[in-house]
Parts: C-alpha cells; sequence; structure tokens
C-alpha cells in the first residue's frame, strides 16, 4: 500500500508520524512524497491554538484537492473534535492520542512487537518533511496543568518511555546516517518521574545516551525552567549537547504566571538563566511569550516587556492568546481584546528580534561546526546550503557539491537578518 504521512505543529507530531513510517516499511509498505501518489493518508493534528486546529482541518482539505479518498485523522485536534474531524470529506477513520502507539498495528493487524521485532535504520520522510536531524519522543502527556494549555487535555498524563526503547531508537537513527538527535515530549523535563518508584529523571536519561551511544550531536526540545538546576546544566561538559536551551516564560509579570498556573517566577527564571550561563559557555536560551492573557493589565505587559528585555534571549515565539476550549484561562473574565493582544504581540517580537540579533552578533568571524539542513542547486554558485549550528544559528553557504547531513567547519563572514552568510573551510 502506498502512504502519505503528514503533521501539524510540534516536534513532538513529527517525532510520531516518523514512527509510523518505520512501522509501514517494516510491514512492506511504501511512503509517498504527497497525497496525490497516496492509497491511504493519515494525518498528525494539533490544536495549541485555533490557528493550528484551523491548519489541521486545512491539511486535511488539501489532501483531498490532491486526490485523497481514504484520510485517518489522529492527533490532538482529532482527539479533542472527532465529531467535526470525521465530518470533513474523505476521512474515514479517527484515532484518538491513547490510541495513537497502536495506529499501524491496529490498522494492519500485525502485532506492535512484530513491528519493532528487527529494528531498521531510520529513513528520513520524503518531502516537504524530509528532515537531517531525528526527533526522538521519549515520553508523552503533561501532569501540569496551566491555565491556557489544551495539550495537556488532549494528550494525559505524563508517560515515560523506558530507557531501551530511546537507545533503541536513537542507535538506529545512528545507523541511518543522522548526525544530530533531538528529545522530545509534551514535557520533556519531567520523564522518568512517573516512575513507580519516582527515582528516574532527564539527566540520568541523558547521561546513560551520551554513555552508550556516539551520537555525534544531542539536542534538546523545550524545557520547563522548574525541572532544572544545576546539576543538569553539568552535562555540557560533555561537548556533543548542543548549546540551545528553549526555556518557556510565558510572562515576565508574577501575577500573571499565578493566573497562568505557571510553577515559576521572574527571579526564579532570571537565577537560573544566570546559573546556565556561568556553566555552558555562549549557551543560546531562547523562549516562549504569550501575549494578552486574560486580565493581563498594562502594567503586566510593562512588567513583561521590561523582563524580556532585562533577558536578553537568543530568540523565541510569542503567542497572541487564544482562548481553547475546556482549559481555566477561556472561562476567565476580562479577556484582553484582540486588537490589544495583537499589539503587544508585536512589542514582544520586537524584543526578541533586538536580543537574537544581538546574540547572533557576537559570533561574527568566529568558525562554527553546522550541520547542513537543506541544499539547492544555485547555478554558477554551486549549491546553496542551509543549516544549524550547535547553539542555533542559521547559516547559508555555497559549495560546489551538495553538502546535505554533512557537518562542516565554518566561518561566519556576515549577518544579514536572522541569518549569517558563511564560508566553508574545506581544508
Amino acid at each position: 500500500m502506498k502512504i502519505y504521512l503528514d503533521t501539524v505543529g510540534c516536534r513532538l507530531n513529527l517525532s510520531e508520524i516518523e514512527t509510523m513510517a518505520r512501522q509501514f516499511r517494516a510491514a512492506g509498505h511504501e511512503i509517498m512524497v504527497d497525497a496525490s501518489e497516496a492509497e491511504l493518508v493519515v494525518i498528525n493534528t494539533c490544536t495549541v491554538t485555533a490557528q493550528a486546529a484551523s491548519d489541521s482541518r486545512q491539511k486535511t482539505r488539501q489532501a483531498v484537492r490532491q486526490g485523497a479518498e481514504e484520510i485517518i485523522l489522529t492527533g490532538c485536534w482529532a482527539t479533542l473534535e472527532p465529531g467535526q474531524a470525521m465530518n470533513l470529506p474523505n476521512v474515514h477513520k479517527i484515532i484518538p492520542n491513547k490510541r495513537k502507539e497502536t495506529l499501524v498495528s491496529d490498522l494492519l493487524g500485525i502485532p506492535t512487537p512484530e513491528l519493532e521485532l528487527e529494528q531498521p535504520t531510520r529513513i528520513p520522510l520524503p518531502g516537504v518533511h524530509r528532515k537531517t536531524r531525528a526527533f526522538i519522543k521519549v515520553q508523552d502527556g503533561c501532569d501540569n496543568h496551566c491555565a491556557y494549555c489544551i495539550t495537556t487535555i488532549a494528550r494525559g498524563d505524563c508517560i515515560s518511555r523506558n530507557t531501551k526503547d530511546v537507545i533503541r531508537d536513537i542507535r538506529a537513527a545512528i545507523d541511518g546516517g543522522t548526525l544530530e538527535v533531538v528529545l522530545t515530549g509534551v514535557h520533556l523535563g519531567s520523564w522518568g518521574q512517573d516512575s513507580a518508584r519516582g527515582k528516574g529523571r532527564l539527566r540520568n536519561l541523558i547521561r546513560t545516551i551520551l554513555d552508550e551511544t556516539d551520537v555525534p550531536r544531542l539536542r534538546l526540545s523545550s524545557l520547563e525552567p522548574w525541572d532544572l538546576d544545576e546539576e543538569f546544566f553539568k552535562l555540557w561538559q560533555d561537548k556533543r549537547l548542543c548549546r540551545h536551551l528553549h526555556l518557556p516564560l510565558q510572562s515576565g509579570s508574577i501575577s500573571v504566571l499565578k493566573r497562568m498556573a505557571r510553577k515559576t517566577s521572574p527571579e526564579g527564571f532570571s537565577d537560573l538563566l544566570m546559573t546556565a550561563r556561568d556553566i555552558i559557555p555562549e549557551v543560546a536560551i531562547s523562549t516562549d511569550l504569550i501575549a494578552g492573557f486574560p486580565g493581563e493589565t498594562e502594567k503586566e505587559f510593562a512588567e513583561t516587556m521590561e523582563f524580556t528585555e532585562r533577558m536578553s534571549f537568543s530568540g523565541g515565539h510569542v503567542f497572541t492568546y487564544s482562548a481553547r476550549p475546556g482549559t481555566t484561562a477561556a472561562r476567565m473574565a476580562e479577556q484582553v481584546p484582540q486588537e490589544i493582544r495583537k499589539q503587544r504581540n508585536a512589542s514582544l517580537r520586537e524584543i526578541l528580534s533586538k536580543s537574537k540579533f544581538e546574540y547572533a552578533e557576537g559570533f561574527l568571524g568566529k568558525n562554527l561546526n553546522v550541520l547542513w539542513e537543506s541544499t539547492t542547486q544555485a547555478g554558477a554558485e554551486g549549491w546553496k546550503l542551509g543549516g544549524l549550528t550547535d547553539n542555533n544559528l542559521r547559516v547559508v553557504a555555497f559549495a560546489p557539491q551538495s553538502r546535505w547531513n554533512k557537518i562542516d567547519l565554518v566561518e561566519l563572514k556576515t549577518l544579514k537578518g536572522e541569518r549569517f552568510l558563511g564560508k566553508i573551510d574545506f581544508e
């Protein structure tokens, strides 16, 4: 059977469709470049924001326009809105998140252990989801109940994957030529804390990965600040760990953080960043912010603006608050008008853009290793390459041949917008 896999949203969703692809291939099926070639389309949906839910519906309609006659929807939006999902054209089945792990097994009638019996080496997905980096799921769900977050409702409580399975997936990725592995999860920092003895910690998993595999680069996705301490940052003594931490702040106002039910404070967050920067030289620290949370006053927003400027983040994402049905925040009084939310979003993005440029500017003229993630032919200039340093700097360079999934030492010559123009050292 010819199958097309698509996804909306986070890196975790991408990791999950890579797992589906591996299982389909193990059963003898073919993964296609787009929906027009497929007999079956599986879409992993998202609903973290209203826009993500809209994108999930749009992906489904797009697949129909491309000729898809049989579509299966899974993921967070399909889980929370199964009625709406089934009403979309050519949708034959909804697989909720709690049954996503066995989607392929149930569809094919083959027990999951048989699909995993001989772990094949990683083969990147074809088409738009083709990635050099392997995103490895290590846990799912979240035990926090942040007031704005619908993901906890859609994904359920925290469930950690066992170390053996994580190591197996990483080795399969390395055997397939992967040079960078990214650990992902809904609440990555909680890994192991749901075990019966409660003694598991993410830093133990990371040490095991570094000790038992020869992964060239290991990167971590988003981490909640309350899961981290000085001992965690000491892991970066191993140079294979990428010098990038994504630590969601959401607000720089203590009163807003309390309404959000976040387990941190501006003071605690600031202390954590100082500790990380002291231990990890030149570390990039990016963040997430929410603009226009219910009840956010001008004074509270000013506190967030000032705090965001003071933290000097290396970049980040700003989300205009989006009320998600079923969350505590959606029921709060004093919802901020949409126009004000958008204005605050623009102001925060301006601050992050400035601090991102200032962080990047400090690396002009330096030589850093770059993993090339995209290559396109560029006429007389040869091949145009696009890639990422270990500390999350975007770099463009030219080479006489494709360097996809190669790591090169690159001199960062000029900084244009959010990207460096680099020169590869081939000597």
